[in-house]
């Protein structure tokens, strides 16, 4: 992870959970790191956590304004205005597998923004991770701002319950990981240090202030027990793509690890 560190210039932050041996490892993974799009991984389970208790619907339809567009809103965009809205199962896919900025605004408006959502991880067992900010400005991972933080310990754990326990319904929890094995915007970070493995990820991506995350479980070709990577890295000065490869490289080390462990 030093070294991973290292070639990355920045700071890097891995946490990893083999289901199966219980291996866990750590890089920084008590520190406070940016968010950025990883928050949409808990913000569509609180939402599927609200469909379980009957408090909202897939099939809903939401109505939202042009006005109420920010950058990025590939599927939210259009459909905005007179165009017919989406509905909440429609707006939670893009917001997961797109990453769509509008429509995780749209959610987070929808039943009381991001404080929230923070109370609603509370209640998950999460005191860690904090959402004080919508789409953009929840991006700006200012070095020392709590603001939109977790750690990648917090984020495993709540991952892990949101995906693999049992806070969401069965039929939830398997929506919950379809939206996240149908992911296309990280297929340079964990997949790409995880071939063979199918792979559901949430990325988080701030080109201002260097930052590249990636968050996902890993299911083993063979079948199995799953592994958990937690994955951030900020105030990266290398380019784009050595940040991407940064985090297939956490990918590849902490499956060596697994495998060496194994044997």
């Amino acid at each position: 992870m030093a070294q991973i560190e290292q070639d990355a210039q920045g700071r890097l932050g891995v946490a990893m959970l083999d289901t199966g041996s219980g291996l866990a490892l750590g890089w920084r993974q008590d520190e406070r790191f940016a968010m950025c799009s990883t928050f949409k991984l808990p913000l569509a389970a609180w939402v599927l956590a609200l469909v379980d208790q009957g408090r909202e619907r897939l099939d809903a339809r939401v109505q939202y304004s042009e006005a109420e567009l920010v950058e990025y809103s590939p599927v939210s965009g259009p459909k905005a205005g007179a165009r017919g809205g989406l509905t909440v199962g429609e707006l939670c896919a893009a917001t997961v597998s797109l990453s769509d900025n509008s429509a995780a605004n749209v959610l987070l408006a929808r039943h009381g923004g991001p404080a929230a959502l923070t109370a609603w991880l509370r209640s998950q067992g999460d005191s860690i991770t904090r959402l004080d900010r919508n789409e953009p400005s929840l991006n700006e991972a200012t070095v020392g701002d709590e603001r939109d933080t977790t750690t990648p310990l917090a984020m495993l754990h709540t991952m892990q319950r949101l995906v693999l326990g049992n806070s969401l319904s069965p039929s939830s929890r398997a929506t919950l990981q379809r939206w996240l094995i149908e992911t296309s915007t990280g297929d340079q970070r964990l997949r790409a240090g995880a071939p063979g493995w199918k792979v559901g990820d949430k990325t988080g991506t701030s080109g201002s202030s260097g930052t590249a995350n990636d968050i996902g479980v890993l299911w083993p070709p063979a079948g199995g027990a799953p592994v958990l990577v937690s994955c951030y890295l900020t105030q990266s000065t290398a380019r784009p793509e050595q940040r991407d490869a940064a985090i297939a490289q956490v990918a590849r080390a902490v499956l060596a690890a697994r495998q060496y462990q194994a044997q």
